[in-house]
């Protein structure tokens, strides 16, 4: 489904449309995935609603949500190309996934990150209310290790 943010910007959910290339690009760079591996790129890809953000017809941002539809939901992955950071495109990503996600009912979306809280606490996201509720499996160094399992 194609949502037109503004006279330049769509925002779309088909996944046919993923430049999954850059994707991989971009996420492999970034601190929260350094090194991830194409293929994993891809199964994280097939399962999970996907979110696209195209200029001119050329994508130039994702958002990756993994969710169940019904009561949780997971955002990962957020980006907009470094060229076109500052443009207000990020903040045109968040509105359309959080409208999304808004439509579902969800009791509780969580997402992890290092930087731009100020991005998402104008969508509603805040520093969790009880951390010590919340625990984790976290393998740092998984895509380094070549232990990323198979489909």
């Amino acid at each position: 489904m194609d949502h037109q943010a503004s006279e330049e910007l769509v925002i779309s959910s088909d996944k046919s449309r993923l430049d999954r290339a850059l994707i991989h690009s971009v996420l492999a760079s970034t601190y929260w995935s350094k090194g991830i591996p194409r293929d994993v790129v891809e199964r994280a890809i097939e399962g999970s609603l996907c979110f696209g953000v195209y200029k001119a017809g050329a994508q130039i941002g994702f958002a990756r949500v993994i969710t169940d539809q019904a009561t949780f939901a997971y955002l990962a992955d957020v980006f907009i190309v470094e060229a076109e950071q500052r443009k207000g495109y990020g903040k045109a990503l968040m509105a359309h996934v959080t409208e999304t996600l808004g439509r579902l009912g969800l009791r509780r979306t969580l997402l992890a990150t290092a930087d731009a809280h100020g991005l998402y606490r104008q969508f509603g996201f805040a520093p969790l209310e009880k951390p010590d509720r919340f625990m984790e499996i976290n393998l740092k160094d998984i895509y380094q290790q070549g232990k990323t399992g198979t489909s």
